[in-house]
């Protein structure tokens, strides 16, 4: 485990701590039992104590400071950067100094491709220069490079969800052609402040596609799941996401249903062998299988992905059959702030699980 000199705690920041990915960030890491929250930056709420903004909070003893992020990365350990896109990315030469490890919620440094980022978040990346510089905060894929790594990227919500059903299929080369999604999430994904779109009324007794085959998530997703591929050899075979989100009347939650045709040959068994190897030294995904399907309910604030699947009969016409891959997860737990901690974890030295192994809300 990392210490600071004479063995104290290693002390961590969070720049953007508002929102609900701080919120959530400072629920884990306030009481984290191997690590000091000493300081959360703002440009709100300034010298208000947290738990004025964040109503869940017991006394913490912390106010909201409004410093910039070189003197919030002083003196400590870990950075967490809970920012909205595009904002993180303009602190990039300013962060590349600093000592402390540095951990970003947003999806500034997830790709590697300026034009990608470009297309997908509507702007011109202002530090290009450090794309494909930060190591992608997925476990359950790069978990020896997140030890090793002082940036980390942490993954998307739509992004791990779906990936971490897909990953093993890539794995084993499966992946070709169009790979079809349909993910369903809470509003709280569109973040703390009212939008269209995420206003009560308007979402409370609706469903609704949005972003369609142009989700931001979408080349993240593709993007790991090459590299999954690739990390087994398969690098010739060629697929795309075809993703549909759908805005869903719930306030934390994803369910993905992702949809692969596979050989003829791949029946049941294979299929279980295949998740349960790849996810044999995976702490927070449940392999259900095809008797129990993945549910929001489950998960909820909790760091755990349920993962089941149902395959189709043989389409002789292709002599494939459909296989249907159902993925849950917290958006703002694992989905978010959870999965950012998980990192830290492994960056310090510290058991994977510690202080994010708590079991959901049920119902």
């Amino acid at each position: 485990m990392t210490t600071t000199p004479g063995g104290a705690r290693p002390r961590v920041t969070i720049i953007g701590g508002t929102g609900y990915g701080g919120a959530e960030l400072i629920r884990l890491l306030r009481w984290h039992p191997a690590v000091e929250l000493v300081r959360v930056t703002s440009i709100d709420s300034v010298g208000e104590p947290l738990e004025a903004v964040h109503r869940n909070l017991p006394r913490t003893g912390l106010v909201f400071e409004n410093i910039p992020a070189a003197e919030a990365a002083r003196d400590v350990d870990v950075v967490f950067l809970a920012l909205p896109h595009k904002v993180s990315a303009t602190m990039g030469a300013e962060l590349a100094g600093v000592a402390a490890r540095v951990i970003d919620l947003s999806g500034d440094f997830r790709l590697r491709d300026k034009d990608e980022y470009r297309t997908f978040y509507g702007d011109v990346h202002p530090h290009p220069e450090y794309l494909g510089t930060w190591v992608y905060g997925l476990p359950e894929l790069n978990k020896d490079a997140i030890r090793e790594a002082r940036r980390v990227a942490s993954p998307g919500c739509f992004a791990t969800t779906i990936a971490l059903g897909l990953l093993p299929l890539a794995h084993a080369g499966l992946l070709c052609g169009p790979i079809h999604t349909v993910a369903m999430t809470g509003s709280s994904g569109s973040g703390a402040y009212a939008q269209i779109g995420t206003h009560h009324p308007l979402r409370a007794g609706n469903l609704k596609t949005y972003k369609v085959l142009n989700h931001q998530h979408t080349p993240e997703i593709e993007q790991t799941l090459r590299d999954g591929a690739a990390r087994a050899g398969h690098t010739s075979a060629a697929f795309s996401l075809q993703f549909v989100p759908v805005s869903a009347p719930l306030v934390r939650g994803i369910l993905a249903n992702s949809f692969v045709a596979v050989p003829a040959s791949f029946d049941a068994k294979a299929v279980a062998a295949m998740f349960a190897d790849y996810y044999r030294d995976a702490p927070f995904v449940r392999v259900l299988g095809s008797k129990v399907g993945a549910e929001v309910v489950a998960i909820k604030g909790s760091m755990y992905v349920d993962l089941s699947w149902t395959l189709g009969q043989v389409d002789p016409s292709t002599n494939t059959r459909q296989l249907v891959i159902t993925t849950a997860l917290d958006n703002l737990v694992k989905g978010g702030a959870g999965q950012a901690v998980q990192s830290m974890n492994l960056m310090l030295g510290l058991p994977e699980t510690l202080g994010i192994d708590a079991p959901g809300m049920w119902p």
